[in-house]
């Protein structure tokens, strides 16, 4: 019954897509008649849009045509943009079109082609990204790539590329073998004989040189945008207990402690967002990730376990309870993401509008306690994102907070609930972001 329901919606939302502003039907490509709800976002594109298959890359040969390979994901906030800039721009549908064999990846689908590109652009640029945007020769090989392009920038690429390759073909050949050697050549294991021995004082050694690294303040590591690494945090959690290391132990409970008071966790419906945008842990990237939200679940669940903080126990049953709502199928299993853009109050979709409010809006809601709502989630300088937008943020546990206000634990415990029982229910006023409903064996598992 799912599967008809689920057939049903994207039959109806592609031929919605595919009527103009007079109502005229548009022409779809290729990806019509696909299934990832990642292609099929792509399906009403002007560009001649294909999947990566046989047939594909035999037509890229058959027409001696330069390959671009387009790779995202749903949730990719990113890849909304350069679709909205460049891939729904005729003038520039119109170079790739009768220039390219264009291909669109999803790389949570085939994460073997995105490894591929991804290895790529990482040769040719020192890092990598999505969306992920390749130009390779008619045989697959890679000769250009890169992350998100402005539209000025991808058409100025398109036609330099495609340029050079009908100009001084053998020139682009050239550097496709040059890269294609090394592409093979990092792939490469050396295998050694040698028994391996570690020792304490070599893994010290590594820590330490790690540990110059670490954010003192707000926890995780010094940088301007932060994301959870959670199998970093369960290393040095590990190894602070091994070794008895005070200053590692330390920072996991400030870094573990801010990531729940900041805006990355979803301090009403909870679960985690991909990254944030701040040191402090307070804008998120408001996609929301299955992968990223099994591993903190564990790392905290490994905390709590190790130091029984309550704060530890309240995120652990809130993102369950979030994955259990929102990423759970009937039949048990779990799907990939929540999209980081939904759509405002002006039916334009934006980044977090989901997540955010103004404080009008706050003052509204919250109405019996708001002075002292407004400083437990900090509706002041510290916790304004922009233009009179806020991202819920705590700076203090609930125990301190009592304390400073003269509330009873229990007083307080309930006020909060209800605070977050009121917001939810605001919430559901809004567009939810769209969800991508794969069901990938790996993450499941």
């Amino acid at each position: 019954m799912r599967l008809i329901t689920k057939t049903l919606f994207y039959l109806c939302l592609t031929l919605c897509l595919s009527c103009n502003k007079n109502g005229e039907t548009a022409s779809q490509n290729e990806l019509a008649n696909e299934t990832s709800p990642y292609l099929l976002q792509h399906a009403n594109n002007p560009v001649n849009w294909k999947a990566w298959n046989d047939k594909t890359l035999q037509l890229a040969k058959d027409q001696n045509k330069l390959i671009i390979i387009s790779i995202g994901y749903s949730a990719c906030h990113w890849c909304h943009v350069m679709e909205k800039e460049s891939f729904e721009n005729d003038s520039i549908a119109k170079i790739m079109n009768e220039n390219f064999i264009n291909i669109k990846v999803d790389r949570e689908e085939r994460p073997d082609i995105d490894n591929v590109y991804l290895n790529a652009v990482q040769l040719m640029t020192g890092s990598g990204g999505w969306p992920l945007n390749c130009i390779a020769l008619p045989d697959g090989r890679p000769i250009f790539g890169g992350t998100y392009f402005t539209k000025e920038q991808w058409e100025q690429i398109l036609l330099n590329i495609s340029a050079l390759y009908n100009e001084t073909p053998e020139k682009a050949i050239a550097f496709a073998t040059k890269l294609t050697e090394g592409l093979q050549q990092s792939e490469l294991i050396t295998l050694k004989e040698d028994k391996a021995e570690f020792k304490g004082i070599e893994i010290e050694n590594a820590v330490l040189k790690w540990k110059q690294n670490f954010d003192t303040i707000y926890g995780g590591e010094q940088s301007d945008i932060k994301f959870p690494m959670p199998n970093s945090l369960d290393f040095l959690m590990r190894y602070g207990y091994q070794f008895n290391d005070l200053n590692i132990n330390n920072h996991i409970e400030t870094t573990l402690t801010k990531m729940a008071f900041g805006g990355i966790y979803d301090q009403i419906n909870g679960g985690f967002s991909r990254y944030a945008t701040d040191k402090k842990w307070h804008i998120p990237h408001s996609e929301k990730m299955l992968y990223d939200n099994a591993q903190l679940v564990s790392l905290y669940a490994k905390a709590y376990q190790k130091d029984k903080k309550e704060l530890y126990k309240t995120v652990i049953e809130e993102t369950l309870n979030f994955v259990n709502q929102e990423l759970t199928d009937q039949n048990g299993t779990f799907f990939s993401s929540l999209d980081a853009d939904s759509k405002n109050s002006k039916n334009e979709l934006e980044e977090g509008a989901y997540y955010y409010f103004t404080k009008q809006e706050l003052q509204n809601l919250i109405t019996d306690d708001y002075a002292l709502f407004q400083e437990y989630y900090n509706i002041s300088d510290f916790g304004l994102w922009e233009k009179d937008r806020y991202v819920l943020i705590r700076s203090s546990t609930d125990a301190a907070f009592a304390q400073k206000h003269k509330i009873n634990a229990d007083v307080l415990s309930s006020t909060i609930k209800n605070w977050k029982k009121i917001l939810k229910k605001a919430r559901k006023e809004k567009a939810k972001p769209n969800l991508d409903d794969k069901v990938l064996t790996s993450w499941n598992a």
